[in-house]
């Protein structure tokens, strides 16, 4: 359930500030960063169903739990996020 938190929020949240960059002229690198950031949110989105399904299986075989790949994800939409946020903070006047 976090992740499924996390991809909606990256996706809707990246998706809208990018928007929101491009209408009011900010630089690219800030739409970019956001845009960066929904793509990743997208990205996690899509693979929650296979991450539920591994999961699943992982605890009842007993075996360890990897999330290295999605929290990659995750991370990257994150810095993202933050690149678009200083450069929105540091352009503004």
């Amino acid at each position: 359930m976090a992740w499924v938190r996390t991809a909606v929020a990256l996706a809707t949240g990246g998706l809208g500030a990018a928007g929101l960059a491009a209408r009011h002229g900010l630089p690219v690198l800030a739409t970019a960063a956001f845009a960066l950031a929904a793509l990743c949110g997208g990205v996690l989105l899509i693979r929650t169903g296979l991450r539920y399904r591994r999961v699943q299986a992982a605890l009842h075989g007993g075996k360890p739990l990897d999330a290295g790949l999605d929290a990659l994800f995750a991370w990257l939409g994150t810095l993202g996020v933050v690149a678009g946020a200083f450069t929105f903070v540091f352009t503004i006047r």
